[in-house]
């Protein structure tokens, strides 16, 4: 199972989303700790990092399949998301 961390920028960025949003993220992010890869993630072009679909939402992450962690880079409504 990996873990989960969330890098500062997106801590505020999750708390800042509201409540029901929050805990679909949450949800979202529970379920792909045990399998990463047989949920809506996909590798984002041109970057390390994978982006995962919340409804209207992205959650950018980078997974370190060596460690078994889940870094919580960003999250954000897709028209906002990728502009950063």
């Amino acid at each position: 199972m990996y873990s989960i961390l969330f890098n500062p920028k997106a801590e505020y960025q999750l708390r800042k989303l509201g409540k029901s949003i929050q805990e679909r993220v949450l949800n979202a992010l529970e379920r792909i700790k045990f399998r990463p890869f047989s949920f809506d993630v996909k590798r984002l072009q041109g970057t390390f990092y994978y982006r995962l679909r919340v409804g209207e939402y992205r959650v950018i992450i980078d997974i370190k399949q060596d460690k078994m962690v889940i870094i919580v880079i960003e999250i954000g409504h897709r028209k906002n998301i990728y502009k950063s």
